[in-house]
């Protein structure tokens, strides 16, 4: 009795002595991630046309525009992307269920039915048994105990894939709201720009004739005509190109939209101008976009997942232990089911793997693993910083040229206002005139190219900053939920 209190002593030291075996994942103190300036205010965050006011989750609808507001929701929730990262999350749902069930009893049973001829020498005898038909019957069931955390750390690391997969499915939704409005902006620029460069042809098919006329009256050379003509000929070249342009933005938001481009109704893309902010862009500072970037998310998930598995390796230096339970009848097949034939075991099996067997050098892999990592979390912090600055550079800019081109095409309208007068009052000839208007043509067309970069910049900047996937439909899947066993910490 003795002896069983001392061994039952020491198994009892010996489980309190055991613990989740690997590193407790924290995001480390020398990430990117927590430096202050990566956490500050952004450089051009108090530049012109922007503030420092929080990215609403559903920036587009910033544009107040109704028919985009449509065209982006129908994208979130049909694009061919974002279903097939949908369908990539369920699948680590699935995995990460998988992993969880190891952590319950395993079960299972078996049945067979055989005519045999038994062999004599097994059974250290000279004469052959007859032929026998034999049965055998039974199930089992076994409980593998974490003594060291190995299933633990596997549940961090499932669970840290598939958040890991969820945003990924978030970066699809960003891209595609991005790709949406910059599909639709390039449609409106497109027939914007058509329509401008109709008017610089019509005055320059008007200067045209008016050179024509001066030919004919004697007071011009032919060659001004021919120059003419090919001024007006390269503009005329130039309306293919827009009409064409437009034609490729319907038929890429068609493709966004996950329709045929014959589906696209024409009054779904009817526009003529490019969408106007009406308010200071919002861009919020760095500790907001380092929190609400996927890709960043992605990449933290990742290193979390990294570190788990060095705890999954780690286990294997030390003995695993199954706890199991069997019964069944085994035995000549009319006699099954006889006392005879029943049989049942119970008791653990432990299993251990000598480390000379490569285990610590699959720790070191995975650490290194680990290392790769947290490299990848901080250039994904380094390159949302980079990337919003840039965007955030490249608008202001664009609002700049926008600005001066405003001014300039308000003075070639003044021109051109007062060349009128001046002509019909007879002191300038008609050709002066239309030099001034299409000079107004000319600035028009600046204008409208300008509009568009703007619009294309704002977009980028959307991009960058990384909003969007909060306020997109959600994929089918299940929710994902931290196991209770699970000691994850994560700051």
């Amino acid at each position: 009795m003795s002896g069983r209190l001392c061994w039952l002593a020491c198994a009892a030291a010996c489980l309190c002595a055991c613990a989740t075996v690997g590193p407790d994942y924290r995001v480390p103190e020398r990430a990117a991630f927590k430096a202050a300036r990566a956490n500050g205010a952004l450089q051009g965050g108090t530049a012109h046309g922007v503030d420092i006011g929080p990215v609403p989750d559903d920036w587009w609808r910033l544009y107040d525009d109704a028919r985009l507001d449509r065209l982006v929701q129908q994208a979130l929730a049909a694009n061919t992307d974002i279903r097939a990262a949908s369908a990539n999350l369920r699948r680590a749902v699935a995995l990460l269920h998988e992993v969880e069930s190891e952590n319950l009893p395993q079960g299972g049973a078996d049945a067979s039915v055989s005519r045999a001829q038994l062999s004599a020498q097994s059974f250290l005898q000279t004469v052959k048994p007859p032929v026998f038909n034999l049965g055998d019957f039974g199930f089992g069931v076994s409980y593998l105990v974490d003594f060291f955390g190995k299933l633990a750390r596997a549940d961090e690391a499932a669970l840290a894939s598939a958040e890991a997969s969820e945003a990924t499915l978030d970066m699809v939704r960003v891209s595609v709201a991005a790709q949406t409005v910059r599909a639709y902006v390039q449609g409106c620029a497109a027939t914007h720009e058509l329509a401008v460069a109709t008017q610089q042809l019509a005055v320059r098919e008007r200067t045209l004739d008016a050179t024509r006329r001066l030919v004919a009256a004697g007071r011009a050379q032919p060659p001004d005509v021919a120059r003419e003509r090919a001024r007006t000929e390269a503009l005329r070249a130039a309306l293919p190109a827009f009409a064409a342009e437009r034609a490729a933005a319907h038929h890429r938001l068609a493709l966004l939209l996950g329709k045929p481009p014959s589906e696209l109704a024409p009054d779904d893309v009817d526009c003529h101008t490019e969408p106007e902010l009406h308010a200071p862009l919002p861009v919020g500072d760095g500790a907001a976009l380092l929190r609400r970037r996927p890709d960043i998310r992605q990449a933290e998930r990742e290193l979390a997942a990294a570190t788990a598995r060095i705890g999954v390796a780690t286990a294997d230096l030390y003995p695993s232990i199954r706890i199991g339970a069997s019964a069944g009848l085994t035995g000549v097949l009319s006699d099954l089911g006889s006392g005879p034939t029943a049989r049942w075991s119970l008791g653990p099996m432990l299993s251990w793997s000598l480390p000379t067997n490569g285990v610590r050098h699959r720790i070191h892999g995975h650490e290194a693993a680990a290392d790769a990592a947290l490299a990848r979390f901080d250039g994904a912090v380094l390159r949302a910083l980079q990337e919003t600055e840039t965007a955030l550079s490249a608008y202001t800019r664009a609002l700049e040229r926008q600005e001066s081109l405003h001014a300039a095409r308000e003075q070639a309208g003044e021109a051109a206002r007062q060349q009128v007068r001046l002509q019909q009052a007879g002191r300038i000839p008609y050709l002066d005139r239309l030099d001034a208007e299409q000079a107004l043509a000319d600035a028009e067309a600046a204008l409208a190219v300008a509009e568009a970069q703007v619009s294309y910049r704002q977009v980028d900047l959307f991009l960058a900053l990384g909003g969007g996937w909060q306020a997109a439909p959600k994929a089918p899947a299940e929710p994902l939920e931290r196991p209770a066993h699970n000691d994850e910490k994560s700051d």
